[in-house]
């Protein structure tokens, strides 16, 4: 489910609640104040009996001003093989960045899974400095060098810096 609201206390133990009341379990979640909103997404495991119910309790904190989307996890896709990735990327900010980045990522079928943005007074120059920081899922039968080579050459022409690593399996 993915929920949005204006930042304030309580925001997240309401649905906790509501989880928890539903003998619902709380899988896994990223969430983020962002511009005075918070926002997050996250996975819950609930008995087939309680997830209607659940689903109206969740909906209903919309009183609160809390926006609840809910989809089930259910998925037809079958697994492909991939390799994790780190992306890293930092240099002066200027528009179409992650346009760019992503466009090309898209070209070679890599998935982005997360991905964390941010603008930075730089140290010594007080410039705003760009910082990126993805994982990525690039497909097995994708060429990791020519994936590179592509960001490489928009990396250059934006002038940043850009990693990429792949990450070990454990």
């Amino acid at each position: 489910m993915t929920i949005i609201g204006r930042d304030r206390p309580g925001l997240v133990e309401s649905v906790a609640r509501v989880v928890a009341q539903n003998g619902g379990n709380w899988l896994e979640s990223r969430m983020s104040r962002l511009g005075g909103q918070f926002a997050g997404i996250l996975r819950v495991e609930v008995p087939a009996g309680q997830e209607q119910r659940m689903v109206s309790a969740l909906q209903a904190l919309s009183v609160e001003g809390l926006t609840v989307v809910v989809h089930s996890d259910q998925s037809s896709q079958t697994a492909v093989p991939i390799r994790l990735n780190i992306l890293e990327i930092v240099g002066q900010d200027r528009p179409g960045i992650v346009n760019q980045i992503t466009h090309a990522l898209a070209e070679h079928k890599v998935n982005v899974e997360e991905l964390e943005t941010e603008c930075a007074s730089a140290a010594m120059s007080g410039e705003t400095l760009f910082k990126a920081r993805a994982k990525l899922s690039i497909p097995e039968s994708a060429s990791a060098a020519e994936i590179r080579k592509h960001l490489e050459k928009i990396a250059e022409d934006l002038i940043v810096e850009i990693s990429l690593e792949e990450l070990t399996k454990s």
